[in-house]
């Protein structure tokens, strides 16, 4: 880092410890978590994905799928071809957090060699940095794939029929913290330490949120120790709902790190799943570089599916990100290789998206359809929606 973007990243380090200070005042000294997340991520012109830092890849503060390899979109792309063949006419594909756009860029490539391309590609995308960086990487496509593609700012708000993928943007949806006390349940949020800096703080949780803790304790089946600490998100099951909701006709393909229920709230699981990324490294404190990191949580896949039984939508498969590629012929894309380098070269990609030291089992699969009957290549392999 150049010394120019060092003073830059301090400054605006600053600014949002500045805005959440005051924002922890106003609010009477405490902030809930979501709350905290929810400024720290979208924040115009201080969340970490309104702001302009580089955020994908070697240079950035994680890498993706997308980034790992090509192979990635090309398997996406076959369910996205898959998906259009079964649509008379045709139709669309939306892709919600497009990131750097190189799984747009491969998707399309793809599409394109296997004859069947989308009337239009979408990209819903909140960071302005990351649409401009999209833009300069698919102008590089050929102009009639290039013309295809859209950007919008919110779910499409008329019908349409096709394919939605959803790479790793569940796990960005703010989510609240509780604790399992001897007291009762307890919302974990955000206050000024003596110090100044940001710190926990407890206080006994609203009877919506005790209700929902209880909930989702007694559905998981499990007895937690005094002191299990976990999340939940809320806003998953209508968000779902929600950016689908126009989906007239095809499958919503959703992709990232989680567990079902009864596996995510399981009391060996105590200390909860917040993660946090900071120039490749993973790190569990929310409160390091506020507005200059990333933080997740894991997904809670039977949320996801509860939400979207809600939006009238069928889950049509549940797998790991394993499953799924392979199902999709990440093998013989390997395969395929017009020369050993490639092959070999390939063959180590598919590897960090396949074994579950990697990718492969962390990783889970979702697919949500409305008016849809047809198999999914994806999920022939397996199907884990009884876990559900």
């Amino acid at each position: 880092m150049t010394s120019d973007a060092a003073t830059h990243e301090a400054e605006h380090a600053q600014r949002v410890r500045e805005a959440l200070r005051a924002r922890i005042a106003a609010a009477g000294g405490w902030l809930s978590f979501d709350a905290y997340m929810d400024f720290v991520l979208y924040a115009p012109g201080l969340g970490y994905y309104s702001a302009g830092a580089s955020k994908f890849g070697a240079g950035g503060d994680f890498t993706t799928a997308p980034e790992i390899s090509p192979l990635f979109g090309r398997c996406l792309a076959r369910h996205c071809v898959e998906v259009l063949a079964a649509l008379p006419g045709g139709g669309d594909v939306v892709e919600l957090g497009g990131g750097t756009g190189r799984l747009a860029f491969d998707v399309l490539a793809t599409m394109a060699k296997l004859g069947r391309l989308p009337a239009r590609y979408r990209i819903l995308e909140v960071s302005a940095d990351l649409r401009e960086r999209q833009r300069e990487l698919l102008a590089t496509l050929p102009a009639e794939l290039a013309s295809r593609v859209e950007w919008i700012d919110a779910p499409p708000a008329d019908g349409w029929r096709g394919a939605l993928l959803a790479n790793e943007v569940l796990d960005a949806l703010p989510v609240e913290c509780f604790a399992w006390r001897q007291r009762g349940v307890v919302e974990r949020g955000v206050a000024l330490a003596p110090d100044g800096n940001f710190a926990w703080a407890e206080r006994p949780a609203s009877p919506r949120l005790a209700a929902e803790v209880e909930r989702l304790r007694e559905d998981a089946r499990v007895e937690w120790p005094e002191g299990f600490e976990s999340e939940l998100c809320a806003r998953a099951g209508p968000w779902v709902g929600e950016v689908a909701r126009t989906l007239e006709q095809g499958v919503a393909l959703f992709i990232d790190y989680g567990l079902a229920r009864r596996e995510y709230y399981d009391p060996r699981r105590s200390t909860g799943t917040l993660r946090c990324h900071y120039r490749q490294q993973a790190h569990e404190d929310p409160f390091a570089h506020p507005g200059l990191q990333d933080v997740t949580a894991w997904v809670d896949f039977t949320r996801v599916a509860e939400g979207a039984d809600a939006a009238g939508l069928e889950v049509l498969g549940y797998a790991t990100q394993a499953a799924l590629l392979l199902g999709l012929g990440i093998e013989r894309e390997v395969m395929e290789a017009p020369d050993e380098v490639t092959r070999i070269r390939r063959a180590s990609e598919a590897r960090q998206l396949l074994m579950p030291q990697e990718m492969g089992e962390t990783f889970k699969a979702i697919a949500l359809g409305r008016g849809w009957e047809a198999p999914l290549s994806g999920f022939v392999h397996q199907d884990l929606r009884p876990r559900l």
